[in-house]
């Protein structure tokens, strides 16, 4: 994985009304913390660090007046409306250290006519390099036919990437079309059950009200 660069500024104001003020200027709050050291607080460009969180685990190198950090992301939040990163937690990593990170599964190819896939977990937890986190990792699923489960152990590892997940991590299931609709008419049922229980329950609740009036 190559170093997404981006500019930061030290941060020397806190508080909410700080950090309105640098989102108005385009910029995030940001903390970068880890290796015992003290935290630090910067501002990123909005913008580029949109571009940069699209990538999965992108590792960032921030670029200081005092030299360069490299950081994973660690958490971000969210506006929940207008969906602009309004914080963004940060973890300093160093090359050649090793990290454990999720990363996204892959599907490549068909499975055999007639089925239909049950997605379970979309992505495993691998030890790796810090600068060579692999951005998602592929499984094979063509010709698998109905009836297939693929499991963690199952996926192919760049070198120098150890799985930390359990290998019997279930990934996919690959079911029968018409028992995956089938079970879905199913679900669907069982709400519609649910809900009509809830309406005849508020029912007789209104009227125990009624009647105690």
């Amino acid at each position: 994985m190559s170093e997404i660069v981006i500019t930061a500024e030290r941060r020397v104001e806190f508080g909410k009304g700080a950090a309105r003020r640098l989102r108005r200027d385009k910029k995030v709050p940001a903390v970068v913390y880890g290796h015992g050291e003290a935290t630090q607080h910067l501002a990123l460009p909005a913008h580029e660090l949109m571009l940069a969180l699209k990538q999965s685990n992108a590792l960032l190198s921030l670029q200081l007046d005092d030299g360069a950090q490299l950081v994973l992301p660690k958490s971000v939040q969210r506006d929940p409306v207008r969906h602009t990163i309004e914080h963004v937690d940060l973890v300093a990593v160093r090359s050649g250290e090793k990290v454990e990170v999720e990363v996204v599964v892959r599907l490549d190819g068909k499975i055999a006519p007639g089925g239909l896939i049950e997605h379970v977990n979309d992505t495993i937890t691998v030890e790796a390099d810090a600068t060579k986190i692999p951005s998602e990792l592929a499984v094979d699923i063509n010709d698998l036919e109905i009836g297939s489960t693929v499991r963690a152990n199952e996926v192919a590892l760049p070198a120098g990437v150890v799985l930390i997940a359990d290998p019997e991590l279930v990934l996919l299931h690959v079911l029968a079309a018409q028992s995956a609709e089938a079970e879905e008419e199913e679900a669907a049922d069982l709400a519609a059950a649910e809900a009509a229980s809830e309406a005849s329950a508020a029912a007789s609740a209104a009227v125990e009200a009624e009647e105690s009036d």
